[in-house]
Parts: C-alpha cells; sequence; structure tokens
C-alpha cells in the first residue's frame, strides 16, 4: 500500500475492500458460492476534489458504501474500488 502508483482525480476515492465473512456469528462457514460482497473498506487514496465538492475524506478512514457502489479494479495483485465520494455512505 505504500508504494501505490493510483492517484484517484477530482472527487474519486479509491477503497479497498474488507474481506468478505466467511463464518457467521453462530460459527457456520459460509461457502463462496453464497458470501455478499462486502460493504465495508478502507481508504487508500483520495483525489484533490473540486470546487464545488471537496473532499472530506482522508487516507486511513474506515467507510461504508452501497452494495453496487463504485468501480472495481485489480492492481499489483490486490483488488480496488474507485468511486465518487458522494457514494459513501458513512465514516465508521
Amino acid at each position: 500500500m505504500s508504494n501505490l502508483t493510483i492517484k484517484p482525480l477530482a472527487d474519486r476515492v479509491l477503497v479497498e475492500p474488507a474481506a468478505a465473512e466467511t463464518k457467521t456469528s453462530s460459527g457456520i462457514i459460509i461457502p463462496d458460492t453464497a458470501k455478499e460482497k462486502p460493504q465495508r473498506g478502507t481508504v487508500v487514496a483520495v483525489g484533490p476534489g473540486t470546487t464545488e465538492n471537496p473532499v472530506t475524506l482522508s487516507v486511513g478512514d474506515t467507510v461504508l458504501y452501497g452494495k453496487y457502489a463504485g468501480t472495481e479494479l485489480s492492481h499489483e495483485g490486490s483488488d480496488y474500488l474507485i468511486m465518487k465520494e458522494a457514494d459513501i455512505l458513512a465514516i465508521v
């Protein structure tokens, strides 16, 4: 993560999704076919923002986002989501 070469533009943020749950709270193991996409992640890069939409997030924030928010991309073996800051629902 320290040598990340992706720099989002405008009011976009780069999020590293959290790992999908593999076990329920009662101990039942969830198979790969039944796992849901995580809706939580960590911000790893932020764009400079625009005059109308300044970016309020910072690197390291844990955020919640919509189920189908952002565009998935893979870079150097890691998976990321790039999305507009408006797609972020909350900071945890």
